[in-house]
């Protein structure tokens, strides 16, 4: 079978792999039908060491269950089925929580020995904690919005959520990437009254507004924060969502919070040490996030995008079969998109 493979900063290949196949009881066995590009595979793809082995790549995908184990009993063959970007057993003490990305049992797709989303085929661990079967067919106009659901619309909701948005509260979203895109979304939903953006590319922005941001800043740093700070009467806003994961963003994401205000973290940290920690402290300023239980908010979102209530798929402005992965890859790398689906 063919599937994404990494080698280094910049050099993604499709090559032909070994065939997926079921090897634990709790397995199934998924034929991709739709997958994505993410914003956190550019990280490995801006510096990850040259490698020999190689690094399988992806973890946002939708399929059909071709095979499952002995052990596999809620999902079945022929099922079209969503993956969140981590699998989970959803049984352990963490899953029943509704952290399934802390599962004691789970873990993380692609690397050197699973599976990776940007592939024809994927063995899934733990199937029954994993997979949610959607209720279309393969190829339903909704595709798109649904695959948001494994990972950025589901991202989007965790940082939401994290920042405490709801209603009549003022909002700010820090990074307008498609995570960040999909915070608007989201706090439009839970009700959020204002909502800023912080980011300067126009097809952004332009889509931001679609969704519902009321505000953009396109300064960065220190003046950016003295911009939110003029849009909500010196105050700053009661929630923060950040969604990029530089020091430069998380410093204005702290720093734009009003006291009692909350930031949700999303954007994969880059650094080790958390900046503005004093003001903050002083501030008493709630600081949450880290990886989205995509599987717990499945439930939750489904209806919103089947009924067309939301619709994060206008993120894809990319779109090809699984020879255009590399092409993806450079088109995000280089800002001409925000984030790119493959079909198969």
């Amino acid at each position: 079978m063919r599937a994404t493979v990494m080698y280094g900063a910049g050099d993604v290949r499709v090559e032909n792999v070994p065939d997926a196949q079921i090897k634990e009881s709790t397995d199934a066995l998924v034929v991709v039908t739709r997958a994505a590009i993410c914003g956190s595979d550019l990280w490995p793809y801006k510096g990850m060491p040259a490698s020999e082995i190689g690094r399988r790549m992806g973890h946002e995908f939708i399929g059909v269950v071709e095979a499952v184990g002995k052990d596999v009993h809620k999902i079945k063959v022929g099922d079209l089925v969503a993956a969140p970007f981590a699998w989970s057993d959803g049984t352990c003490e963490f899953c029943q929580e509704g952290l399934h990305t802390s599962c004691l049992h789970g873990g993380w797709w692609g690397g050197i020995e699973l599976d990776g989303g940007q592939g024809e085929a994927v063995r899934v661990p733990q199937a029954d904690g994993t997979l949610f079967p959607l209720p279309v067919g393969r190829d339903h106009a909704l595709m798109p919005s649904l695959l948001t659901l494994t990972d950025v619309m589901a991202t989007g909701h965790h940082a939401a959520v994290s920042a405490r948005v709801g209603p009549g509260k003022t909002v700010a979203v820090v990074g307008g990437g498609a995570v960040g895109l999909c915070g608007v979304i989201a706090a439009k939903r839970l009700g959020a009254e204002q909502i800023i953006l912080l980011d300067r590319h126009a097809d952004r922005i332009a889509l931001a507004r679609e969704f519902g941001a009321t505000d953009i800043v396109r300064e960065r740093g220190k003046e950016a924060v003295e911009r939110v700070r003029a849009l909500t009467k010196g105050f700053g806003v009661h929630s923060v969502m950040e969604c990029v994961g530089y020091e430069e963003s998380t410093h204005t994401a702290l720093s734009i919070a009003r006291p009692g205000g909350a930031v949700g973290r999303v954007g994969v940290p880059q650094d080790e040490t958390m900046p503005a920690a004093m003001p903050t402290f002083f501030r008493n300023v709630t600081i949450s996030g880290g990886p989205a239980p995509a599987r717990a908010y499945m439930d939750e979102l489904l209806p919103d995008v089947l009924e067309g209530r939301i619709q994060p798929g206008k993120v894809f402005d990319f779109a090809g079969d699984i020879t255009k992965v590399p092409d993806g890859y450079r088109a995000m790398d280089d800002r001409k998109a925000i984030k790119a689906i493959i079909a198969f």
